[in-house]
C-alpha cells in the first residue's frame, strides 16, 4: 500500500516537472522564432503559423496537469512525450538542420520518468519524427530553411542519419540513468515498507498493552480497526489512507496506560474524582504521541485525543461539531458500537440491533449525522466484522 502511494505521489510530481519543462520549451521555440525571423530565411506566414502552433501545443500539459489537475492518468507521460516529438517535428520541418538540437528535449523529458520502456518509446518516436521532418522539409523547400544537401539521399545519409544515431546514443545513456534511478526508487520503497511494517507492529503491541491493562480483549482493537476501514472507504479516502487510518485506530486508548488499574477496572460506578482521572486518558494519549514521527502516529494522536468528543459539545474536552477532526468523528461511532456490543466482566453486551438503534438515536447529539448515515449504510459490514472477530474470553 505504501509503495503504491509513493509511486503515485512521485509520478504526480514528475508530471508537474514535465509540464514545467514544456513551458521552458516554449521559451526555446520563441528564441528560434526570433532568430529565424531576424535571419529572414523563412516565409513569415509559415514561420508564425508553425511557431504559434508549437507554443500552443507546448502549453497543453500546463493546462491539463497544472490548471485542470489531471495529473494522475497513466497515459499522461506518453501524451507529453508525443507532444514534444510532434513539436520537434514541426520545427525541423520548417527550420531544417538548424533545429536539430531540439531533438534532445523529448529524451530529456523521458528521462524524468522511472520507466525504461518510456525511453525506448521516445527514441522510436523521435526517429520517426526526424525522418518525417526531413521529408516535409523537402516538400516545403520554397517556404522553409532549405536542407543542407540538395539531393534527398545525401541529406538522409549525411545529416539525418547522424541525428538518428545521436538520438539512439542519448537513449542508451538515458536507459541506464533511468535503470539506476529505478533501482534507487525500489530501495526507497523497500525501506519505507519496512519502516511502516515495524511501525504497525509497534502500534499493535502498544494497543494490546493498553487494552490488556483495562481487561479488554485483543479482539476489540481488531474490530475497531476494521470498522474504521469500512467508514474510511465509505468516506472516499484512498486505500493508502484507509490503511493508515485503520492502523492508527488501534491506538485510540493508548492514554489508558497512564491510568491506574484500580480506576480502569473498578466494578462499581466511578466517583466524580475518579471519572475526571479516567477522562484524562485522552490528554495522556495526545501527550504520549505528540512527538512521535510518521503520519500514522500523528493520525493516532488526533484520534486518541478526540475520540470521546461529541457532536453537541458535551464530550470530554467539550469540542463541538466541525471542531472535532472528521477521523475522530468516525472513531466515535466505531468505539461506541464496539463498547455497546461487547460483553465485559462487569456488563453484558447489547445486541447489534440495539446498538444500531442507540447510535441512530444519538445522531446530531453524540455523533456527526453524516457519519451516522455512513454507519447505517454499512451496518451489515459492521455485523460481519463483529461476528468474525468475536471475543475469545472475558476476564
Amino acid at each position: 500500500m505504501e509503495s503504491n502511494r509513493l509511486l503515485r505521489d512521485n509520478y504526480i510530481k514528475i508530471n508537474h516537472i514535465a509540464s514545467k519543462c514544456m513551458r521552458l520549451f516554449v521559451l526555446l521555440i520563441i528564441l528560434y522564432w526570433i532568430v529565424t525571423y531576424i535571419g529572414g530565411r523563412c516565409n513569415f506566414v509559415i514561420l508564425c503559423s508553425c511557431m504559434s502552433a508549437c507554443c500552443i501545443l507546448a502549453l497543453f500539459p500546463t493546462l491539463f496537469i497544472d490548471i485542470l489537475k489531471n495529473n494522475k492518468g497513466k497515459c499522461i507521460k506518453y501524451i507529453v512525450i508525443a507532444l514534444a516529438v510532434f513539436i520537434c517535428t514541426i520545427m525541423s520541418s520548417i527550420l531544417s538542420y538548424s533545429a536539430m538540437i531540439v531533438w534532445i528535449f523529448p529524451m530529456l523529458v523521458a528521462s524524468l520518468y522511472y520507466n525504461k520502456t518510456m525511453v525506448l518509446y521516445t527514441a522510436l518516436l523521435s526517429t520517426m519524427g526526424v525522418l518525417a521532418a526531413d521529408v516535409i522539409n523537402y516538400g516545403l523547400i520554397d517556404f522553409a530553411v532549405p536542407p543542407v544537401h540538395e539531393d534527398f539521399a545525401d541529406n538522409m545519409i549525411l545529416v539525418i542519419a547522424p541525428c538518428v544515431l545521436a538520438i539512439f546514443l542519448m537513449s542508451f545513456v538515458s536507459y541506464f540513468i533511468v535503470s539506476r534511478n529505478s533501482t534507487m526508487m525500489d530501495n526507497v520503497i523497500d525501506h519505507a515498507e519496512e519502516v511502516k511494517t515495524n511501525q504497525k507492529e509497534l502500534i499493535y503491541a502498544f494497543a494490546e498493552l493498553s487494552e490488556s491493562k483495562s481487561k479488554s480483549t485483543g479482539e476489540h482493537i481488531k474490530r475497531v480497526a476494521e470498522y474504521m476501514k469500512v467508514l474510511g472507504k465509505a468516506s472516499g479516502f484512498d486505500d493508502d489512507y484507509v490503511d493508515m487510518l485503520s492502523t492508527a485506530a488501534m491506538m485510540h486508548d493508548i492514554g489508558k496506560l497512564m491510568i491506574s488499574e484500580e480506576i480502569l477496572n473498578k466494578p462499581s460506578r466511578l466517583t466524580d474524582e475518579e471519572f475526571a482521572i479516567m477522562k484524562s486518558h485522552v490528554l495522556y494519549g495526545d501527550a504520549l504521541l505528540s512527538k512521535c514521527p510518521g503520519q500514522i502516529l500523528q493520525i493516532a494522536r488526533t484520534i486518541a485525543k478526540e475520540h470521546h468528543e461529541k457532536w453537541d459539545g458535551s464530550g470530554y474536552l467539550h469540542m463541538k461539531g466541525d471542531e472535532i477532526a472528521y477521523i475522530s468523528r468516525l472513531m466515535a461511532v466505531c468505539d461506541v458500537f464496539d463498547a455497546l456490543t461487547s460483553a465485559r466482566y462487569y456488563k453484558k453486551g447489547w445486541s447489534m440491533e440495539e446498538a444500531y438503534t442507540e447510535i441512530v438515536n444519538q445522531s446530531g447529539k453524540h455523533f456527526d449525522p453524516k457519519v451516522v448515515l455512513l454507519f447505517q449504510a454499512h451496518f451489515k459490514e459492521f455485523k460481519q466484522i463483529a461476528e468474525q472477530n468475536a471475543d475469545k474470553h472475558i476476564y
